[in-house]
């Protein structure tokens, strides 16, 4: 199964001309690598990343007021599930302790479960909508939707309208909106995946995942969009900054020669130990720049739960790391990684895909196809931990 889904990640126009492009038998093929991504990925119950073979630490998650209302997120979702007819309710509600949660790849060929936006009517559209804009904070929107925009750009130049487009992206609700249950929501599609766990006024958006190739329109219908510069240029400034003896810890390979990222799709329970440089000395202006990194990518949630979540990763900034692949210039493609007990993300700039065949080369990694990955170690990725803790306090939930 591993080096069938590397053909379809690395060579998926190769793998549609031995296959045929009948549409019909293309989607047969997705449907059983899909199917056995799950029975490889979903073998071992879900244990969460962690830093040691040992598995997570223990009480570094606790279920505690927040103060930031979650009942914006509760009525916008309760509006959009009221929209949805019976048939749609059937294959879009699960219970939140559903293994579904884990059920999300990165790759357009994966076979999702909930509702698309491709089928839904503008209402029900406008509600989902409702629903990422209230979830999220306007630039984590504006950036989800850009995703999709460019997902419609890759169609173009891949000439694929079945498969690829920006209407392709499915929502799944998770339990039933509470003000005291746990329940949660999903965005699943090619390069925007997001889960979103609500219980009380806590909320985990993890794991998030956003990418794009191209990352930036030359031409069709969004011509201009533009994603994920910032991630990628404050990530090559906050390497050049370091003082050398650091920057040396930091990186641990100069040659970037594939993808890297590590916890993607079906990687629930990946072993990383902590690598590169601890960022606890850094200099003040550096480690204001780091924290400004993490910053960047945690304030796609919702202001004030971002709030609350940076309070988290200050926490525990004294043992956060901070690790490079790959070269300083601003042309260079290269790899970095944020870790701690509480968060860990990745950027990658990735090997050309469904747009290999314009590629100088289709084994080289390139700007023009970026993947980020954001987590929350020691289990409690899809809330799983404040979701033990809360079965621990209410058994009869159980």
């Amino acid at each position: 199964m591993s080096s069938l889904l590397s053909a379809f990640v690395l060579a998926p126009y190769a793998f549609g001309q031995e296959c045929g492009t009948d549409p019909t038998s293309l989607a047969q093929q997705f449907r059983r690598i899909s199917e056995d991504s799950e029975l490889e990925g979903l073998a071992a119950p879900y244990r969460g990343i962690t830093a040691s073979v040992r598995g997570p630490e223990p009480n570094v998650f606790q279920i505690a007021p927040t103060g930031v209302s979650t009942a914006p997120v509760r009525s916008a979702a309760e509006k959009f599930i009221a929209s949805l007819s019976g048939v749609q309710l059937a294959r879009s509600m699960f219970s939140v302790d559903d293994i579904q949660w884990r059920k999300w790849m990165n790759q357009h060929f994966y076979v999702r479960a909930g509702i698309s936006f491709q089928e839904m009517t503008e209402s029900q559209r406008d509600l989902a909508f409702g629903l990422m804009r209230t979830s999220l904070s306007a630039r984590g929107f504006d950036l989800m939707r850009d995703v999709m925009r460019l997902n419609e750009t890759l169609a173009e130049l891949s000439d694929d309208h079945v498969f690829l487009g920006e209407w392709l992206y499915f929502i799944t609700i998770m339990g039933r909106p509470s003000a005291t249950e746990p329940w949660g929501w999903q965005l699943s599609g090619h390069h925007a995946i997001i889960n979103y766990f609500v219980l009380g006024d806590q909320v985990v958006m993890t794991p998030l995942f956003f990418g794009s190739e191209p990352v930036r329109a030359t031409s069709g219908k969004y011509k201009g969009v533009s994603i994920l510069q910032q991630e990628q240029n404050d990530g090559i400034e906050m390497l050049r900054a370091l003082p050398e003896t650091q920057r040396q810890q930091a990186i641990l390979a100069f040659s970037k020669t594939g993808n890297n990222n590590l916890t993607e799709a079906f990687k629930d329970n990946v072993v990383l130990e902590y690598a590169g440089l601890r960022t606890n000395e850094l200099p003040a202006s550096e480690r204001k720049r780091f924290r400004d990194l993490i910053h960047l990518y945690v304030s796609n949630m919702d202001d004030g739960h971002a709030r609350v979540k940076m309070d988290e990763v200050d926490k525990h900034i004294d043992n956060t790391w901070f690790a490079w692949i790959g070269g300083a210039q601003p042309d260079s493609v290269f790899y970095y990684r944020i870790h701690s007990p509480v968060i860990l993300i990745e950027f990658d700039h990735q090997r050309p895909a469904n747009l290999a065949k314009f590629a100088r080369d289709a084994h080289k990694p390139t700007q023009q196809h970026i993947h980020c990955v954001v987590r929350t170690p020691n289990g409690n990725d899809y809330g799983k931990d404040l979701l033990r803790q809360h079965y621990l306090a209410h058994p009869h939930q159980a």
